[in-house]
């Protein structure tokens, strides 16, 4: 069993011609009424990686550590869009096996793929631990000062050395404590001679210092001035495909927004290979686009359900008590219960299976050797402009068609087709904007305004739906189904009103749109 734990920590070396690092008197600080001593631990580390560090690549590490009480497996990950610097999830699992846990490779398999972990540096450290207190004992922090010793367990190339020596400074957050702490502590820390880290964390350093280099991923920057059409699409899919592999751990582990964000990712994809036909080869595209279709679906059996389960719940909680008959909230909850079990455990079967990493691959492959067209050789403003126009031109007569249908089965359906276009056409702006930049942006926010008025429509039919089936359950249980019907008819409402308001929203939209293509580009 693994558990996780937010860690919030920095790091922090001598600066030049100070000497070693030493960590100053931090009872002046304010907040920390008090410093204890804790005396010395030894940690005995082994990291692992792939053979081309692939995990010390996306800034993970995988280490075995014997020492301190919280000895064990460790898998640190970074956080997603983290609000605090320094932040990073870490799995901890027993030192029941010697072997890797399963738990925690799974967790990096989509970074890994079939390629084995194995022993990579030997980190060993005696630290010195002070515990900062506040005035009244709790914890705020730890601040230790590591010696540390890294040893190479692999590679014989020139230039590397077998061993590492340094001292640094590391101060860790307690659970709980406010970051603003290290804002406190950095006058006293720079003071003493000290300095931010240059390396996120002890295997970086270790890897530069013995001469296996720094593989840190950097962010894949905007393409430069002079870049073609193709550059900036396949720009666009390569962050697309990152975003997929950097959430699949928060998928496995329930994180929240992360299948949400990780589907979105693979819609993306699917919506640039439809817009960039004249740029990739659909001949190549269309069958991964099939694959992304299914991934996307089967992440869709969990989440779908979810937001469904919320707005009913959201709907039942603006109801008058009095309008509330029966066990409305159990019936609910046990519906919302039934219908999740088991998404979790085939969630996980999809990302552990082999069609998944075959797909993860492939999408490697096409970045690596992407099958472009003539036109990905073109201007980007005009291509990306024509390919974003295009998709406009068929939301429109998506539009058009669901206001030209009558009310009832066939126009819900129409609009949920509009909203599928609109979704492609504010993608097609997403990727246009590095290149076409404010007017894309806006063009992508005025698709996403009309994107939200039918996804808001779609939820009000597909509540529907549910509140029948719910109401057939509560029925043959015998229970009332007043309610199911009062919430019923409410989702009735909504939806009308969303239907009364696209008209009007549309004719604004239109009009924006057609005064700002003619400084689009031209063709």
């Amino acid at each position: 069993m693994a558990d996780t734990v937010r860690e919030i920590e920095r790091k922090y070396e001598a600066g030049k011609d100070t000497g070693a690092a030493r960590l100053p008197d931090l009872s002046g600080a304010a907040s920390v009424a008090s410093v204890t001593d804790e005396g010395v631990r030894e940690l005995d580390a082994v990291y692992y990686d792939t053979a081309d560090l692939r995990l010390a690549a996306a800034g993970i590490t995988l280490r075995r550590r014997t020492g301190g009480p919280d000895e064990g497996w460790h898998l640190k990950l970074p956080v997603a869009a983290p609000t605090t610097p320094g932040a990073r999830d870490e799995i901890r699992a027993p030192l029941t096996v010697s072997a890797i846990p399963r738990a925690l490779t799974a967790l990096v398999r989509s970074r890994t793929r079939d390629v084995p972990l194995a022993p990579l540096m030997r980190i060993v450290s005696r630290r010195e631990v002070r515990r900062l207190l506040a005035e009244d004992g709790t914890p705020l922090a730890e601040a230790s000062t590591d010696t540390v010793t890294a040893t190479r367990l692999t590679g014989d190339g020139q230039g590397e050395k077998a061993t590492a020596h340094w001292t640094e400074i590391e101060i860790e957050l307690a659970e709980g404590a406010d970051p603003a702490l290290f804002d406190t502590l950095e006058p006293l820390l720079r003071k003493a001679g000290l300095r931010s880290s240059k390396a996120p964390s002890k295997l970086a350093r270790a890897l530069r210092e013995t001469g296996l280099g720094d593989p840190r991923r950097r962010p894949a920057a905007a393409p430069p001035a002079g870049a073609r059409a193709g550059d900036h699409v396949l720009a666009f899919l390569r962050a697309q495909v990152e975003a997929v592999v950097a959430l699949d751990p928060g998928a496995r582990l329930g994180t929240e927004d992360a299948v949400h964000q990780m589907r979105v990712a693979t819609r993306r994809m699917r919506a640039a290979f439809r817009s960039h036909g004249k740029v990739l080869d659909r001949r190549t595209t269309d069958p991964l686009a099939q694959e992304l279709k299914w991934l996307a679906d089967e992440l869709g059996v969990d989440r779908d359900r979810e937001v469904l389960a919320e707005r009913l719940r959201d709907r039942l909680d603006e109801l008058p008590r009095a309008l509330v008959r029966g066990p409305v909230r159990a019936r609910l909850r046990a519906w919302s219960t039934s219908s999740r079990r088991g998404s979790r455990r085939r969630l996980t079967a999809v990302l552990d299976g082999n069609r998944y990493l075959a797909l993860l691959n492939r999408l490697d492959a096409l970045l690596a050797d992407p099958p472009l067209r003539d036109a990905a050789a073109g201007p980007p403003g005009a291509v990306l402009a024509r390919a974003m126009l295009r998709d406009y031109g068929r939301l429109a007569g998506s539009v058009e068609h669901a206001l030209a249908t009558a009310p009832g089965h066939d126009r819900d359906t129409a609009l949920h087709d509009a909203r599928k276009a609109a979704k492609r056409a504010r993608y097609a702006a997403e990727s246009a904007t590095p290149a076409l930049g404010k007017g894309a942006k806006r063009f992508a926010a005025q698709m996403k305004s009309v994107q939200t008025l039918l996804g808001d429509h779609q939820d009000s039919v597909m509540a529907r739906g549910a509140l029948r089936a719910i109401a057939a359950e509560a029925e043959g249980a015998g229970e009332p189904t007043f309610t199911f019907g009062v919430l019923y008819g409410r989702e009735e409402g909504l939806a009308e009103r969303d239907e009364r308001e696209l008209p009007g929203l549309w004719e604004r939209i239109s009009a924006q749109v057609s005064a700002e293509a003619a400084a689009l580009p031209p063709a």
